[in-house]
């Protein structure tokens, strides 16, 4: 299995705790405001379902494989490590980027000072977690390529 295909595994992981970390803060009632799905589908000019489905597609092929794709160049010891760094580099693209085309402003500050900070959590756990599943992934490689090394 490629590195990429394990990235985009990853970063499915990901977005599934991400989409439940989502989903409760809107059963709590937390930053009503903040609806990612909706500003998706808005951009898309689509249903809901399709903002999900841009959700998943943007964090499983886009991030998880630019992820594996660009590991070698992100700062850090560990992958997890490495996908916080990673999440810190998706929530700026997402912050001057996707907020601004969404109509949500720069940072998305049109939605409050809470939605950049949320945001920003929300996609360190997101890195995070991506580094935890993509280092579970590829943890035979570090072992292999040190036995053919000393071989």
């Amino acid at each position: 299995m490629s590195n990429i295909f394990k990235g985009m595994i990853a970063g499915f992981a990901a977005t599934v705790v991400l989409s439940l970390l989502m989903m409760a803060k809107t059963m709590m009632g937390v930053m009503p405001n903040l609806d990612v799905i909706g500003m998706l589908a808005k951009m898309m000019n689509g249903s809901l379902a399709m903002g999900w489905i841009g959700h998943f597609a943007i964090g499983t092929i886009v991030f998880g494989g630019a992820f594996a794709l660009f590991n070698g160049l992100i700062p850090g010891k560990s992958q997890v490590t490495k996908g916080a760094v990673f999440g810190i580099a998706a929530w700026l693209l997402m912050m001057v980027m996707i907020m601004p085309m969404a109509g949500a402003g720069l940072f998305g500050l049109n939605l409050g000072i809470m939605a950049p900070m949320m945001t920003f959590v929300l996609h360190i756990i997101f890195g995070a977690v991506s580094g935890k599943v993509y280092a579970s992934l590829t943890a035979g490689q570090a072992a292999s390529h040190e036995r053919e090394a000393s071989a």
